[in-house]
């Protein structure tokens, strides 16, 4: 059995399908989605659709909530955000106006969507952890938005398990060297910002890590 993990598709559906394709996932394998499904891509709908169709066709797919996917439910369920109609291109995939007009059923696949998971040596999150605070796994808000911790690390409490993480867009030659270092520093990104192709040239690819062989690989954005 193979584990991958794969962070911040954003609605690019094409390079998602291409990267599983690259790395001829099977139903054997386990695939472990980070989150950021949504919003800023061109086919946000699409990619949930698609998880779901290779859920059904018995692959086994885990899913974790990233901020995009809160900040929609934010959008739905806090009275400060009424006149926010949602991400302009999630909105346009559900062909719809407004977040609110969204289907049901996406809406709560969202809300059970989980904040990390432990798999083998590995504790796989959206953004990070606040090892500042007295409970890392306790502290929600910073698993889906926290930036800049790497310096905080508490090794300790780690007990040699490795933080992989997305939602900082970091550029290939950086995330490369965070799986060189690991052994020093046990954090490893996968955003390379697949998204945001035209920003810099060391973005713009979706990243899977295997994470057995701890080898990764890059699809370059698809549109």
């Amino acid at each position: 059995m193979r584990k991958f993990a794969i962070s911040d598709i954003h609605g690019c559906l094409k390079s998602f399908e291409a990267l599983l394709d690259k790395i001829q996932l099977s139903t054997s394998d386990e695939l472990y989605i980070l989150g950021d499904y949504i919003d800023r891509g061109p086919d946000s709908k699409g990619v949930i659709d698609y998880i779901w169709k290779l859920e059904r066709e018995g692959y086994a797919v885990k899913c974790l909530r990233g901020n995009h996917e809160q900040m929609l439910l934010n959008i739905l369920d806090e009275a400060s955000h009424p006149y926010d109609p949602g991400d302009e291109q999630l909105l346009d995939s559900f062909g719809v106006n407004h977040a609110m007009r969204i289907p049901e059923k996406y809406i709560e696949w969202c809300r059970q969507l989980p904040y990390f998971f432990e798999v083998d040596e590995y504790l796989l999150v959206h953004a990070g952890f606040d090892f500042k605070g007295p409970d890392p796994l306790a502290d929600i808000h910073a698993m889906m938005w926290i930036r800049n911790w790497r310096a905080d690390i508490d090794r300790q409490w780690l007990n040699g398990r490795i933080v992989v993480h997305g939602h900082t867009p970091t550029p290939r030659p950086a995330i490369e060297m965070y799986l060189q270092t690991v052994e020093y520093t046990p954090e490893i990104v996968i955003d390379n910002g697949c998204v945001y192709y035209q920003r810099h040239a060391q973005l713009g690819s979706l990243c899977a890590l295997d994470l057995g062989k701890r080898e990764l690989f890059f699809q370059e954005y698809i549109g």
